[in-house]
């Protein structure tokens, strides 16, 4: 359980970009439900019931903890399950039908257009690795996709000459995404004249190949990105998912249907999408607050 555990904070911080404090809070929730779990002699996360998280609950208060912490430990326990059902690692999630508690949202990170321009311009296009770089973060920002979805991309999930590329979402429910023609470009300009390269002879599926004949991992998509931000002298910390926030927010400021937003995301809920239209609310009353005269 404890492998599946490290899965679910890999993802955490290589695809959300969470911070590590947060993801050491979020392996203290864990190890203790673990614990619990070893304890109660349960074979392992598939055979949990909404019961047995609701006695770890009432184990967490016994013990004295505060009722935030209490409900925290809950909200992580309910991300992981959804997490590992996403993946298929289980066949259904038993904390389904158990109510969140309600903890305040933050509203995502998001680049400005700016900062997106000078991270696409950043990566040394006479440079192999420079050539796919620049096709990983075009693709993440023309899709929205998720990093999990650009990295097990296949060659075969492209149709460039039709303006769309194929993403498999969760659950593996599969999408068609509209790719812009910048993006296009690079990719092909990728696919010609870096690809072979690092491909060294192999023949594999996958769009962007890793070692040996693994797709590149989400990790290391993160750390590219991570590397072209400091070289582009973006000061803050950005992760992929801080691209999709970025490419759905883009979208709404320039007038898209909130609805197209929701199914090139792949949201099953449009109460999901409609975190970006607070989103943009948000950044109007900023823009208010900052240039009116009687603001």
């Amino acid at each position: 359980m404890i492998a599946q555990v490290n899965q679910f904070l890999d993802y955490l911080a290589s695809e959300c970009g969470l911070s590590q404090n947060t993801i050491q809070s979020y392996r203290h929730d864990l190890t203790a439900f673990v614990l619990y779990l070893d304890e109660s002699r349960c074979s392992g996360f598939q055979s949990v019931t909404a019961d047995t998280v609701l006695a770890h609950m009432v184990r967490l208060k016994e013990k004295g903890l505060h009722a935030n912490s209490v409900a925290r430990a809950l909200v992580t326990i309910r991300m992981l399950f959804r997490f590992l059902w996403a993946e298929g690692k289980i066949p259904e999630n038993a904390t389904s039908l158990l109510e969140s508690p309600k903890l305040a949202k933050h509203l995502p990170e998001v680049m400005t257009e700016r900062e997106v321009t000078a991270l696409l311009a950043t990566p040394d296009a006479s440079r192999t690795r420079g050539l796919r770089d620049r096709a990983i973060l075009e693709l993440l920002y023309a899709t929205g996709a998720r990093v999990s979805e650009v990295s097990r991309m296949t060659l075969d999930s492209l149709h460039l000459e039709l303006g769309y590329v194929r993403c498999l979402g969760k659950g593996s429910k599969e999408r068609i995404v509209p790719v812009g023609e910048q993006a296009a470009a690079a990719i092909r300009e990728y696919l010609a004249s870096a690809r072979p390269v690092l491909l060294r002879g192999r023949n594999v599926e996958w769009l962007f190949p890793g070692a040996r004949s693994a797709p590149l991992t989400r990790k290391a998509i993160w750390q590219i990105l991570k590397k072209t931000a400091l070289k582009a002298g973006i000061g803050r910390r950005i992760s992929p998912h801080t691209l999709r926030h970025s490419f759905a927010t883009h979208l709404l400021e320039h007038g898209a249907d909130l609805r197209a937003i929701q199914e090139m995301l792949g949201h099953a809920d449009i109460a999901t999408t409609q975190l970006y239209t607070h989103m943009d609310r948000s950044r109007l009353k900023a823009i208010h607050r900052r240039f009116h005269p009687r603001a």
